[in-house]
């Protein structure tokens, strides 16, 4: 996995570049308001989301990453803005992220809400104002970044997440909310992220679907892979406290223990590989492609 851990670390150093250039032009921003966005773009994270969709747009147009630098970026904006509100008291209450202290331990909450709007708001701008997309795909990326972040989206699987934690639910109750949480909460950001990258690829309908559900199913592998290390995983190599228990939320390891778990996360993994095997596109890429999704598997942080 040398080879996925250096396109990796490539991919984050050429989005954090540019949202820290964008972020840096705007004219009237507040020096606190920088200061804080910029606490958390630049708090490291492998930065999965936009690599996904740099991969698949390699994978499948033969061109080079850059082209789609803004799409990228837009993604990584939004899913930070997501990570700084729900390190927030009133959501999962966290002081750590990465083993650094949350924006709001640092700003204070109002500053850290202020920097989670912006950088949502941010997003549609970047993509808006490039001048590296074509303009025909700024539409269809703002739908589906609007479509995968809002109301229809993560924002509802956040809501059912607040809303259950605590309660009791009888069993198949609890399956289908706990798969209602995690389809938004986490899989429709991973799914937008491999949805603009076949769309920047211009790729067709079926393709399309295909890595929608690729995506799908990779986003619910990473979720239940974090709610198994929630439990029994290294703290310090996650860089958090496992906040899951002490808030009664409900996870794939409270409804199903932590060895059935496994063998789910195994079982959507392997159908992963098989439709991404059925994909025509760059080897190359395709090989680093299910390399990242056996990363969500295997991963220890």
């Amino acid at each position: 996995m040398l080879e996925l851990k250096s396109y990796l670390r490539e991919s984050a150093l050429i989005v954090e570049k540019r949202i820290n250039e964008y972020v840096k032009s705007k004219k009237y921003i507040h020096p606190t308001l920088l200061s804080s966005i910029l606490y958390s773009i630049n708090n490291g994270g492998k930065k999965i989301r936009p690599a996904l969709t740099f991969l698949i747009y390699e994978m499948l147009s033969g061109r080079n990453k850059k082209d789609i630098v803004d799409a990228a970026s837009a993604i990584e904006m939004i899913h930070t803005y997501s990570l700084i509100h729900d390190d927030l008291p009133a959501m999962d209450d966290d002081d750590l992220r990465r083993g650094k202290l949350t924006n709001h331990k640092i700003y204070g909450e109002g500053i850290a809400i202020l920097a989670g709007d912006a950088l949502l708001t941010d997003a549609f701008h970047i993509i808006s104002s490039s001048k590296k997309l074509n303009n025909s795909l700024k539409p269809k990326i703002i739908e589906v970044l609007s479509f995968r972040a809002g109301s229809s989206g993560m924002v509802s699987g956040q809501v059912m997440d607040l809303i259950s934690e605590g309660k009791k639910f009888e069993y198949s109750k609890a399956c289908r909310t706990l798969k209602y949480i995690h389809s938004h909460k986490t899989s429709d950001m991973i799914i937008a992220s491999a949805e603009i990258g076949g769309i920047c690829a211009n790729v067709n309908e079926n393709t399309l679907r295909k890595l929608k559900e690729i995506a799908q199913l990779s986003g619910m592998v990473f979720q239940i892979v974090d709610d198994i290390l929630d439990v029994v995983g290294d703290k310090e190599k996650l860089g958090k406290k496992g906040s899951d228990r002490e808030n009664e939320k409900l996870t794939f390891v409270s409804v199903y223990g932590i060895e059935k778990s496994k063998e789910m996360a195994e079982n959507l993994f392997k159908r992963a590989i098989r439709i991404v095997d059925n994909i025509k596109g760059n080897e190359e890429k395709k090989k680093l492609l299910k390399e990242l999704i056996e990363l969500f598997l295997r991963r220890d942080r």
